[in-house]
């Protein structure tokens, strides 16, 4: 009677902890560069997943939040992993960095060669893991919207797509393969060649019409099981 008495005691204290533990929201960081500092905008992609979860009445599952910084590459993510990241202790992170460290290196000789970037990029990884954290990788998506391979970055961003699908394969990570869904889109929506103004307005950053398709991408990774 006693032990039963007892076991009544820590159960009256440990459901409310287990009820308020699933009731929290899954807590989702997108971390990257200016493409997801925008994304919190009115027109951003991770403003129109809020509105996606708002109209399915699934918005208090979730908690959605940007970490982007214009200009950023795989180094300054790893520099401020400890402060916009680990400090929020999120459940998911998102990583969605590789358009400057491919654009940098013609525009401004400072982009990121590619053993580094798989040098930091997994340091990363080793770092949210540790804190159980699941992490989804993405591949950069374009630097020009030109769908014949013509753009003068798309051999340096399909070559670290390859780094990135080869790290999630090493990690066992989930990868939201952003390249090849923006590059299937562009070759049925892109029937002039044009080098912007499809989902990017100046190449790289997005259009209404890219923050829509770019969210729905990432609402498949994130609600995948």
């Amino acid at each position: 009677m006693r032990v039963i008495f007892k076991f009544l005691q820590v159960a009256i204290i440990i459901l409310p902890l287990i009820a308020m533990r699933q009731d929290k929201p899954l807590r989702v960081i997108f971390f990257g560069d200016s493409i997801t500092q925008a994304g919190v905008g009115p027109t951003g992609y991770i403003t129109k997943m809020s509105e996606m979860l708002k109209s399915k009445g699934q918005d208090s599952q979730y908690e959605l939040m940007g970490a982007g910084i214009g200009g950023n590459k795989v180094y300054d993510l790893y520099l401020r992993l400890e402060d916009d990241v680990l400090s929020k202790k999120p459940d998911v992170v998102f990583i969605y960095v590789g358009i400057n460290d491919v654009w940098h290196k013609t525009s401004s000789g400072t982009g990121t060669d590619p053993d580094k970037y798989v040098k930091f990029y997994e340091a990363l990884i080793k770092k949210m893991k540790a804190q159980n954290i699941r992490v989804i990788v993405c591949t950069p998506t374009v630097i020009g919207e030109r769908n014949d391979a013509s753009n003068p970055q798309d051999g340096d961003l399909n070559q670290y797509s390859k780094l990135i699908r080869e790290i999630a394969t090493r990690n066992s990570l989930q990868l939201c393969d952003l390249r090849k869904s923006f590059q299937d889109y562009l070759v049925q929506n892109n029937p002039e060649n044009k080098e912007k103004g499809i989902l990017t307005s100046d190449r790289v950053h997005l259009t209404d019409e890219g923050n829509k398709f770019l969210a729905e991408r990432m609402m498949e990774a994130l609600v995948q099981k």
